[in-house]
């Protein structure tokens, strides 16, 4: 008898390019004429993004430098929470924590798309902040995988321990 096969749904962030983002971004603000002494700094501290500048435009240009350099380096915007710019004294401040990991109530939207929509042999199970499904045949993984991928959710999914 084949052993069934299996796989994670994960959201997680890779660390290594989000810092190497943050540190282009850096650099480019540091060395835009625009961004010239006027104070604009970004900072990445644990689960949060921090960005500071003069006036509110370039406080959200800066995370505009930010967001693109994240996509260049291949990390979903959907793990970045953007609040709109504060007012904190003479600063703007952008508060940006980031999300990581999939919620109970976001795998059991997965799950039950995949019950509904996919294959009648996968099934479903979630531990902590990832979804496994698990099927014996894996052509059905492998559609199972492409529609989760083509699905809209609201947060950034990867696929782990294909099995």
């Amino acid at each position: 008898m084949a052993a069934d096969s299996s796989f994670d749904i994960t959201s997680k962030i890779d660390r290594m390019e989000l810092d190497n983002a943050i540190n282009q971004a850096i650099r480019e603000i540091d060395t835009r004429f625009d961004f010239k002494n006027t104070g604009s700094k970004i900072e990445i501290e644990g689960d949060k993004i921090s960005i500071e500048a003069d006036t509110e435009e370039r406080a959200k240009a800066a995370l505009d430098v930010v967001k693109d350099k994240m996509i260049k380096r291949g990390v979903s915007l959907k793990h970045l929470d953007a609040a709109p710019p504060q007012l904190s004294g003479k600063i703007y401040k952008i508060a940006c924590p980031l999300k990581e990991g999939i919620s109970t109530e976001n795998a059991k939207k997965i799950a039950k798309f995949l019950r509904d929509e996919g294959p009648k042999t996968l099934k479903t199970q979630i531990q902590g902040d990832e979804l496994r499904v698990t099927s014996k045949s894996r052509d059905d993984l492998q559609e199972a995988i492409q529609m989760v991928k083509d699905a809209p959710w609201e947060f950034a999914v990867q696929f782990t321990n294909y099995r």
